[in-house]
């Protein structure tokens, strides 16, 4: 039965991208795990794998095609025995919202199509038990997994299909026993849901009347300059002490930034429409600078992070950045 391969949806939001490049040629083996694409979309290019073992038969997408609408069949994979030429010939045509393309794919219907089976998206994220020699991750979990030495196999994904995530890899690192952190210490609630504030009618007229001058008034803004030298005196005695760690300045200011929203969870809050959110936790973003366009990956619960860690991530996030392999999670 051929396996039908979709366009894959990299966020919520998302409804079309962009196939950037084929990884892997028709005739080519293909197993589970194996990256076969990149998909690119507004904030990110990312990797697409495969969740199933084949041989590809059929590319139904030409590499730098535009606005491939998500759920559209993009490639098929043959099983053993099957004939490519067969499924090639016999694969669907190409949506029209890919009219887009440099070089569209042509595909003529005859003959009865091999029956196929869905693959779900076919190719978000591949499960370890389709081949356990293999450990699924995502490249930032990669990336965080080998800054802090720690092995992936031993770790349990709950991204899609077992996919091992940020997420799980920031749970493996801490300690098992972690002593109370300054933000608990502090008492500060172990929850990360946000708490719903709902809004009177006075405060739905100033929020009203505040982005209307937002909008319609100019604005000017004032700067101040501070003086670091305690900051950078602290920061050169921390780096002569870590071993193949360098604290930046910058590492500082989002401590800092996060501590101070712990410490005045007002200003830890976001617009919902009808209601503020009051947010549990320091998620400080930080602007990285890309030829053509500007990133911000984001520092999740900065304020239970120490500078070290603080570093670390922020170098691997940096990095997926500049190479846009950011990914949602």
């Amino acid at each position: 039965m051929a396996i039908d391969i979709f366009m894959p949806a990299l966020s919520p939001t998302m409804e079309s991208g962009k196939l950037s490049r084929w990884l892997k040629k028709v005739g080519d083996k293909v197993s589970a795990g194996d990256v076969i694409a990149e998909i690119e979309t507004d904030k990110a290019t990312m990797e697409v794998e495969a969740i199933d073992e084949g041989v590809l038969a059929a590319q139904l997408v030409s590499e730098g095609a535009e606005n491939v609408p998500v759920n559209s069949l993009i490639a098929r994979l043959a099983e053993d025995g099957e004939d490519l030429a067969l499924i090639e010939k016999t694969a669907p045509e190409a949506p029209a919202a890919q009219a887009t393309l440099a070089q569209a794919t042509p595909a003529q219907h005859s003959g009865a199509a091999p029956e196929t089976k869905p693959s779900g998206n076919g190719v978000v994220a591949s499960s370890n038990m389709a081949n356990p020699e293999r450990v699924k991750a995502s490249p930032l979990a990669r990336r965080i997994a080998k800054t802090n030495g720690l092995d992936l196999s031993q770790i349990n994904g709950s991204g899609p299909n077992g996919r091992i995530i940020k997420r799980d890899v920031e749970q493996a690192k801490a300690p098992p026993q972690q002593k109370p952190t300054a933000a608990i210490q502090h008492g500060a609630q172990t929850t990360t849901q946000p708490e719903i504030m709902p809004l009177d009618g006075m405060r739905k007229t100033i929020a009203a009347r505040l982005t209307e001058a937002k909008q319609t008034v100019p604005h000017f803004y004032l700067t101040i300059d501070c003086r670091l030298d305690d900051l950078l005196t602290a920061r050169k005695n921390m780096n002569a002490h870590l071993d193949g760690v360098k604290i930046s300045v910058n590492d500082f200011i989002i401590k800092a930034m996060a501590l101070a929203l712990r410490d005045v969870p007002d200003a830890n809050a976001q617009w919902g429409g009808d209601h503020i959110l009051k947010l549990k936790q320091s998620d400080v973003a930080v602007a990285v600078a890309i030829e053509g366009g500007l990133f911000t990956p984001v520092i999740r619960a900065a304020e239970s992070k120490g500078l070290k860690e603080i570093s670390a991530e922020m170098k691997a996030l940096a990095g997926l950045a500049r190479d846009r392999k950011l990914t949602p999670d």
